[in-house]
């Protein structure tokens, strides 16, 4: 029996000055740094929810607990192959994931390309099933609430991701 999925994926980090900062595996900033238990990359992070939630697992906090010292400063790549596999075993192939960045700041506009190239090649799949976009909150000028548009100050950025598998059972 052929079952068709979807799932879908989120992802929020605060951003602060760093030695390096990666979304999609691909380094994005020299001077920025995600803050979080892994490498924080919230493009991969979304994107593994989204997986999960497609296949119906638990989602990203539950396979790899930020309590778990052994994913201390862990590249997200590592967790994201680690899916991969898991699907495979599962017999799961992936039709096609859409994925949206929030952020002001780096801008990402430039690394779209290595990024598509670097989670396909992870994935296995062709790059034209994966498609990343990337948008900004102008600054934070549409928000109402201050205290929830981190994103818009620059001071975060924030991630969905939509994920099309087929389950072959």
């Amino acid at each position: 029996m052929l079952k068709i999925r979807s799932g879908i994926g989120y992802d929020l980090h605060r951003i602060e000055a760093g030695s390096g900062l990666y979304i999609g595996g691909i380094r994005v900033s020299d001077t920025l740094r995600f803050v979080a238990h892994s490498d924080g990359d919230l493009l991969i992070h979304a994107l593994i929810d989204s997986l999960l939630g497609a296949i119906g697992e638990k989602d990203i906090g539950e396979h790899f607990p930020d309590t778990d010292e052994q994913y201390k400063n862990i590249k997200s790549t590592i967790l994201l192959e680690r899916i991969a596999a898991l699907l495979k075993e599962k017999n799961v192939e992936i039709m096609n994931i859409d994925s949206v960045i929030i952020a002001e700041r780096p801008k990402i506009s430039p690394f779209k390309d290595k990024i598509r190239d670097n989670i396909a090649a992870i994935l296995g799949i062709p790059r034209e099933d994966f498609n990343v976009k990337a948008k900004t909150k102008e600054g934070g000028v549409n928000s109402t609430n201050s205290d929830s548009d981190s994103v818009g100050r620059g001071e975060a950025m924030e991630c969905y991701c939509v994920a099309m598998v087929r389950c072959k059972r």
